[in-house]
């Protein structure tokens, strides 16, 4: 799954990247080193620009809200169970299926936390001596430190409660697509600690690779076939992964220092 992740690239950089045409220079893009599900995130999408006379799809680095709500929904309750869509079913998911045929986005980040319980609490929690055990966070991102291009969707949901001329009369959602994590050998393991993406976590972020960044976000593809052809797991060993100080796991917590790589787990043997 994919229910944190770290962004920190400005959108200059991101405009390099990704070559984005077309920024709202009057919003704030400030670097995010947890993002929870619910919060502004940053997406590049190709669409047309709003009231331009030209309707060509223009490349653009967008502010969204992390939780999908579909269009037809009655209320956005509901919003922050929605931040991730399984790459097996997005197509044919009521919540998804409509955003996948014509919204599809990017989510550029620098990786993904995930948590693992280590060895100890395993124990604790069968025998029936905790309830919450504690886990240790890991950062998974590439290894060559190039950017984690998550495969995405969005929405429009209008609040039919409020007049067209109110600010929140539109809601603009996104989600993040998840696949089976990589059972391959990491790229770069840590010295104690998994091996692979799986041993961390059954599923992870859908991670597009530069060569299908075009086709996934140009909305003139429809196709369902073609566009479940662009979800194939990208290749195997470009991953790293190290264990991060759970001060991460506090959303009020944020910074570069939560990215720090730790010598060894806080949480004890965890493998």
């Amino acid at each position: 799954m994919c229910g944190r992740y770290a962004a920190s690239r400005g959108p200059e950089d991101l405009a390099d990247i990704f070559e984005i045409e077309h920024w709202e220079p009057e919003e704030a893009y400030e670097p995010d080193h947890n993002v929870a599900p619910t919060k502004t995130v940053h997406v590049v999408l190709d669409r047309p620009l709003k009231d331009a006379a030209d309707r060509r799809p223009v490349r653009q680095l967008r502010r969204l809200t992390w939780g999908l709500v579909p269009s037809w929904a009655k209320s956005p309750e509901g919003a922050a169970r929605m931040i991730n869509a399984r790459a097996e079913t997005v197509h044919e998911k009521p919540s998804y299926k409509r955003a996948f045929a014509a919204r599809r986005c990017i989510l550029p980040a620098d990786g993904y936390y995930e948590w693992v319980t280590g060895a100890a609490e395993r124990d604790l929690e069968v025998e029936g001596r905790t309830k919450r055990p504690r886990k240790q966070p890991y950062f998974v991102t590439p290894a060559d430190g190039s950017v984690f291009a998550m495969a995405g969707l969005y929405e429009f949901w209008r609040d039919r409660t409020l007049p067209d001329e109110h600010p929140r009369a539109w809601w603009v959602t996104c989600s993040v697509i998840t696949t089976e994590a990589e059972t391959a050998p990491l790229g770069v393991a840590p010295a104690e600690g998994p091996g692979s993406l799986a041993e961390i976590h059954p599923r992870m972020p859908l991670m597009l690779t530069p060569d299908r960044w075009d086709a996934w976000l140009d909305p003139a593809r429809t196709g369902v076939d073609e566009l479940r052809g662009l979800l194939g797991a990208p290749p195997e060993g470009l991953m790293r992964a190290y264990p991060v100080s759970t001060a991460v796991s506090n959303v009020r917590n944020n910074g570069p220092e939560l990215l720090k790589e730790l010598d060894g787990p806080e949480v004890g043997t965890l493998f």
